[in-house]
């Protein structure tokens, strides 16, 4: 049983809204993201080609919670089987360690397109691009399958009450067994190597991308070079930040709430914002989406004419 948020009717009807909101702006924004990667050729760049992969992630990491906490939500109804509760929390995971690497992979693209922009299209061709993508997808997928393997022969004995709106691997710890001191150092030291480990490459990449646009001469090739890496910065802290305060720490005892909220925003809310940070902070994608709003004027206004055209020679006739 998933406790979710309040069992009181109104606040549940309140917060369906809210959460429907936020869902439906999540896949409008990494949808249109998708789209105009795909369709516009100023976008068919190493960097965006990450980014395509990330919007897709942002939509599944979101559709594994989102429309389950819907249902619970509008239904009242908060069972959920024990194989769903576990399949629920392997994809989360896997799409979530598959995002880290990805953002990871982000800054290493910035560091050598900033430093290194001579030998850039050399080394981050289409092969390559998609070799790291590959193994990002495939390590995302390997990180969450010993700790789903090991809670799935835990006995779980005890209460069969989850205090989350999900199957968060933490409070599952918490139910399977009475002992689980070394489960949960298991689980955070997984959770250390992944986030600190591309938290670590991303440092490094902008330590040096720093260092390389201190050294530009003139104001605007700086602000130009700070520019391309804004959008990636600004997710990268928000992301990184709630989810080292949520799994990189020891357990949080009994503070639910706390971890309900900061699980709300790194999952629910950041994804929703993540599209709007790249479109206002990165000046191709806003031309990118003014051209594709053009160019789809122009299809109405000519199809206007058409229509026009045929009308009034239905009418001499």
């Amino acid at each position: 049983m998933l406790l979710g948020f309040t069992s009181e009717r109104d606040i549940s009807v309140i917060l369906f809204i809210f959460f429907l909101l936020i869902y439906i702006l999540t896949l409008l924004g990494n949808i249109t993201i998708i789209a105009l990667i795909r369709f516009e050729a100023t976008l068919r760049t190493p960097m965006y080609f990450f980014l395509n992969n990330f919007s897709y992630l942002e939509i599944s990491y979101t559709t594994t919670t989102v429309p389950r906490m819907l249902s619970d939500l509008f239904s009242g109804n908060m069972a959920i089987s024990f194989n769903s509760c576990l399949t629920q929390m392997y994809f989360f995971f896997l799409f979530g360690t598959t995002e880290f690497f990805i953002l990871a992979l982000m800054g290493f693209d910035r560091y050598l397109a900033i430093c290194y922009p001579l030998h850039y299209s050399n080394i981050m061709n289409k092969h390559f691009c998609c070799q790291l993508v590959i193994g990002s997808w495939i390590s995302g997928c390997l990180v969450p399958i010993v700790p789903t393997i090991v809670l799935s022969r835990k006995p779980f004995c005890g209460s069969k009450i989850i205090n989350h709106f999900f199957c968060d691997v933490g409070p599952l710890v918490k139910l399977s067994s009475p002992d689980t001191f070394f489960l949960d150092c298991f689980i955070l030291m997984i959770s250390a190597v992944v986030v600190l480990s591309s938290l670590l490459l991303i440092t490094m990449s902008y330590v040096f991308i720093i260092s390389a646009i201190l050294r530009i001469s003139s104001s605007s090739g700086r602000h130009k070079a700070f520019s391309t890496c804004a959008s990636h910065f600004s997710i990268v802290t928000i992301f990184f930040g709630t989810v080292i305060f949520m799994y990189v720490r020891p357990s949080s005892g009994e503070n639910y709430q706390m971890d309900k909220a900061v699980s709300v925003f790194y999952s629910v809310v950041t994804p929703a914002f993540n599209p709007l940070i790249y479109s206002l902070r990165n000046n191709e994608v806003k031309r990118a989406l003014m051209k594709a709003f053009k160019r789809k004027r122009n299809d109405w206004e000519h199809l206007g004419v058409i229509s026009s055209i045929k009308l009034d020679a239905n009418s001499r006739h």
